[in-house]
């Protein structure tokens, strides 16, 4: 049994709550999830074992239903962004010949052309690896790697049936998919809203329903510093956790002193889609100790770190590439449709792409990405690294570029961009030709809320001709 076949073991308690309607319990939520795929406009091809189904999803209770209800039956299941742009969602479908749509409106919509793909038995679900651009490289997922994900966050958040939930964050996006497999897992109730943390709305309906933890990312964070959070009144607010991105360590003190001040938990967190999402944690009684880490790994999975060469490293405060073991690990990539057949390719082994280093107390502090890194006359800088420490000297940046090019993105005007110019050739040795300090009124983001490096740097420079060929 697991959280989507194991719905009905928690019977009438709420399994849904929604703004200004009635609660969905457990059993109506099987009920409802069951009935999408028995339904008379469900065209026959959906009932074939093997026929992926595309979920276009919001927060709504259509989108549930129609993803519980492709776990409940074995059906493969795209889960993709119910707003992204018409164009996007068709050429993805194209490219993976998927005939038949679930809409968040909660009806069924038939495609053309469709080609039948193979799926191998053990792929429950797809997801994009970017997920605002319907990028056709998917993350193949078991159930299996749901529900150990789903158990690991369960246990090491202590959830129960009498937590509550709010969903800040996109059900499409695999954070927010986190929190709704885990909460469910328990029984508790989760509040479903479509309202942004900046609006009145979310808040009115946090403390309507009695929310019990919410859930960000790093821009989440930020935007309820400016909201001045410490003044809301959230008798019922016991958790606030963060995954999707580096927090800046400023923030990470603030947040976890605030708990602390008030007996809550603030608990950072680190993932990636490829791990169903989440791979580490730092324990809330550590924080403070430790801002900048991302933590030890979560319950049933390992962490380590590799060398160039393959070799493990043993030694504390040596950086190397973070590899993660668990049960939680997807079975590969898809880029065409034939991949969906590939069986299991990782046996439960993710190289991370991230750089990170090990302390001596065995916490982990991730780097950069590998491909966050470039070259300027011969000198390898950590895009990261310059972003955090900018950041730590009260610049709101962001860091991107090429290996000819690093481009600053500074929230503030021309006169501040430009006077931060003047400062960076001393601090990283770059002569002045290389380096680019644009002032920006916002940065580009998902709508998970996550930075676009890629559409940041074709915005402030993008390639010529010559760089293009």
């Amino acid at each position: 049994m697991n959280f989507a076949t194991g719905l009905e073991q928690y019977g009438e308690r709420p399994a849904l709550l929604l703004d200004g309607a009635d609660a969905v319990s457990y059993a109506a939520l099987a009920q409802r999830a069951d009935a999408v795929y028995a339904r008379a406009d469900a065209p026959p091809a959906v009932n074939a074992a093997n026929a992926v189904v595309a979920i276009e999803a919001d927060n709504g209770v259509a989108a549930v239903a129609g993803y519980l209800g492709a776990l409940r039956r074995g059906q493969p299941a795209l889960l993709i962004d119910s707003a992204l742009a018409p164009e996007l969602r068709e050429r993805l479908y194209a490219h993976y010949g998927i005939g038949w749509v679930w809409g968040a409106d909660g009806n069924w919509q038939a495609r053309s052309g469709n080609i039948a793909a193979e799926v191998h038995p053990d792929v429950a679900l797809l997801l994009s690896t970017s997920g605002s651009t319907g990028a056709p490289k998917l993350v193949r997922l078991s159930l299996g790697n749901l529900q150990a994900n789903a158990e690991s966050i369960a246990t090491y958040l202590d959830i129960d049936e009498h937590e509550r939930p709010i969903m800040a964050l996109p059900f499409h996006y695999s954070y927010g998919m986190s929190v709704l497999n885990s909460h469910l897992a328990r029984g508790a109730a989760v509040l479903l809203t479509a309202e942004p943390v900046t609006g009145r709305g979310f808040w009115d309906f946090f403390r309507a329903a009695g929310a019990t933890s919410l859930a960000g990312v790093p821009t989440t964070y930020t935007l309820l510093r400016q909201l001045r959070f410490e003044r809301m009144d959230l008798p019922t607010l016991r958790t606030m956790t963060q995954a999707g991105g580096r927090l800046a360590e400023q923030h990470v003190e603030w947040y976890a002193t605030l708990a602390q001040s008030r007996g809550q938990r603030f608990i950072v967190m680190y993932g990636q889609t490829e791990a169903a999402p989440r791979i580490a944690y730092v324990p809330p009684e550590r924080l403070l100790d430790k801002p900048g880490a991302i933590g030890i790994a979560i319950p049933g999975g390992t962490l380590e770190l590799v060398a160039d060469d393959g070799a493990v490293i043993e030694a504390a405060g040596v950086v190397g590439e973070l590899r993660y073991r668990g049960t939680n690990v997807m079975l590969g990539y898809a880029e065409c449709a034939a991949d969906l057949a590939r069986p299991d390719g990782n046996g439960g082994v993710l190289l991370t792409g991230d750089l990170a280093e090990r302390d001596a107390d065995g916490y982990y502090y991730v780097r950069g990405r590998r491909s966050r890194f470039i070259k300027v006359f011969g000198n390898r800088i950590g895009l990261d690294e310059v972003e955090m420490q900018l950041r730590a000297k009260g610049y709101e940046v962001a860091v991107t570029g090429r290996d000819d090019l690093m481009v600053v993105a500074l929230r503030g005007d021309a006169e501040q961009a430009g006077a931060l110019a003047a400062l960076l050739p001393g601090w990283y040795r770059l002569h002045h030709s290389a380096l680019r300090v644009n002032a920006v009124d916002a940065f580009p983001l998902s709508s998970a809320g996550k930075l676009q490096y890629a559409a940041l740097l074709e915005q402030l420079a993008p390639p010529t001709p010559e760089r293009s060929r």
